[in-house]
Order: C-alpha cells, then structure tokens, then sequence
C-alpha cells in the first residue's frame, strides 16, 4: 500500500510500505478516505522530524473499516469510522483516575503508531468511533482537533456574560471560535497577525478581529473590552510571543487557557509575567482530548454538534490534495508560501 513516511526535518516520502494485517483479536483496519494535515505536522515536518524516521505519520483522519479482529463486536467491514490517535497504558494512576491525557507512557498514531497518512491503518476497536449518518468524511476528519478544543474549554469556566479571545486562528482557534459561541460566551474575539486567518474567524463567528501586528492594536482592543480585557484567553498559536502576549488580554482574575504547543523556549517580559501576579490570572495547560469512558465525551460531541450544524468545519477547508502530491507541498506548507488554514488529503482519491 502506499503511505507518505516521515525521514527527518524536511524529509517526506511517498512510498510502498507493506500492507497492515490483523495482529491483534481487537484490531480495526480502517482503509483511510481523508486524512487532515494538522498543524504539529507542518511543524513536525520543519522543525523536529520524526520519533521513529521512516514511520508513517499523521494522525488526523476519516474512513471505512475493512477488516476486524475476531473478538471485535461494534464494528464491520463498511462502517464509516474515525480513529482517536492515542494510545494510554491504561495502567498507570493517571489512567485508573481515567486522566488519560495525563498517561505518563502516552503513545501517538503517527509517533509511535503506524499513522493516517496512508491508504489504511490499524486500530485496537476501542479507539474507533463511528460517524453519524449525514456527516461526511471530510467534517468527520476534524473531529479530533475538535475534541482537543472542547478538553480545553471543559478546564475553564465560560458564562453567559464571558467575553473570550482566541489568539492564533490556525484549524484550532477557528474551532474554537465555534465552540465558545457553544459554550455560551456573549463576547468572542480573535487575535492573529495574518489578515487571511482574521478574515476566516469573522466568518466562523467573531464578533471582532485584530491583527496584532497593527500599531493601534492594543488601543482597539481595550475600547472591545471597556479597558478590562478577556475573562477567557484561548492561546491557540503556540507562538513564544503569542503565549506571552496572552496575560495581557486577560480581565483580573481572568483565565488563560494554554492549547498551542510552542516549539522553542517562551521568554517572559517582566511586566506581562507580573501580569499573572497582579491580575491574579488563572494560566491552564490543556493537551490532547481524552477523558471517560475513553476516548471520552469530547469526540462524541464534536461529532453531536457537526450533524446539529452547530460546529460547521467546511469553512476551513482551504485545499484538497491526493498522498502523491504531499511531499512537494510540505515545504511550502512551513515556508508559509500561501494562504491556508485546513488542507485534506484525499487518500482515496
């Protein structure tokens, strides 16, 4: 079967790789219909490269079930599925707590696991999930970055008169865009420094966006906010200056919700580190979308409100590709050469 295999930094392949079988009584395998290029993987891709060079990645992802173990009951060959990409120990004392974010021998599809990003792959049954008639593979494949937003927002308290901000309008601030609407909030604003990605978040639901990058931003913001800031701040960039710049948005006693992952050092200007000491903020760390029963709550309402209407994750779908494509579009995927939010990856063609 052919999969794109991640090397090292900037080193993509497209490639045969032997065909999955059934290794376990348990296993799922899942012939891949659209998998989602996720932010960690462009940045994977530029920056770190692979756990395990040569490994399949991806992890994002929609498909039907081709074959299952003997003692899998839930599902048949032809069922529409996604697949959670984590793998918990299951033993340790955060996952008897059911924390399984929290697994200290947490496993990833695409790390450590064989990944999406080829023709099929192989899951133990209790990491599949089926999707609801009238959703379709496309909506579904976003299931997972959404469940990653609404593990964050379970983790903060958003009122009917919250005014939230989002900063950084990537595939995970413009859900959660969506999702604090959800939530309830009366107010949701969202910051970037791209006007391509400020546009997007107005169409999902904003009520206002800045461009942090202006010279009045900060002038702006304050009249949004009657001088007092966010009761919420989601930092969804993973930006070093997006996280700092995060404490100064916050109202006193506001929270600052911290779901994008930095991939170099965060330096903290004195006076918005005091920012957190004086306004006494409430700074929480959210990784990863599990909870109980596994893989928890959050998918099954990601995928609730997608065949409501309520979250509507077409809008964020910029470009389609096919697996053979990807390895020239990586590069220009991190080198920003283009303006894009979600690209799909047809592996079904």
């Amino acid at each position: 079967m052919k999969a794109l295999n991640l090397y090292g930094k900037q080193d993509v392949r497209f490639e045969d790789v032997p065909m999955l079988l059934i290794k376990h009584d348990d296993d799922v395998i899942i012939k891949v219909n659209t998998a989602g290029i996720c932010g960690s993987d462009i940045s994977r891709f530029g920056k770190i490269g692979s756990y395990n060079p040569g490994l399949t990645w991806g992890h994002e992802f929609s498909g039907t079930v081709a074959e299952v173990g003997k003692n899998v009951a839930g599902f048949r060959p032809g069922d529409r599925v996604i697949g959670c990409p984590c793998f918990p120990c299951h033993h340790c004392e955060f996952c008897q707590q059911s924390q399984f974010s929290k697994c200290i021998e947490l496993k990833v599809l695409g790390g450590h696991h064989q990944g999406a990003f080829a023709e099929y792959v192989r899951l133990p049954a209790a990491n599949v999930v089926a999707i609801p008639e009238g959703l379709d593979f496309a909506a579904a494949s976003f299931v997972e970055p959404s469940a990653v937003v609404v593990h964050g927002l379970d983790q903060v308290s958003i009122q009917p008169h919250s005014r939230v901000v989002i900063v950084g309008c990537g595939t995970i601030g413009l859900l959660a865009v969506q999702w604090t609407r959800i939530y309830g909030a009366a107010n949701v604003f969202a910051c970037d420094t791209d006007d391509f990605k400020l546009a997007m978040a107005l169409e999902t639901g904003a009520d206002a966006a800045f461009n942090v990058s202006d010279a009045d931003f900060a002038q702006r913001f304050a009249a949004a906010t009657a001088g007092r800031g966010c009761d919420v701040v989601v930092e969804s960039s993973g930006n070093a200056r997006g996280i700092v710049n995060a404490m100064n948005l916050a109202n006193k006693g506001g929270t600052v919700l911290l779901l994008g992952i930095p991939y170099g050092d965060v330096a903290f200007d004195r006076t918005s580190f005091e920012k957190i000491i004086r306004n006494e903020l409430v700074v929480r760390g959210s990784w990863n979308s599990l909870s109980a029963p596994f893989p928890g709550k959050e998918w099954q309402m990601s995928l609730d409100y997608m065949q409501k209407g309520q979250l509507n994750p077409a809008p964020l779908i910029t470009h389609r590709i096919g697996m053979h494509q990807a390895p020239a579009l990586f590069p220009q995927l991190y080198n920003r050469e283009f303006d894009f939010i979600k690209v799909l990856i047809d592996v079904a063609g």
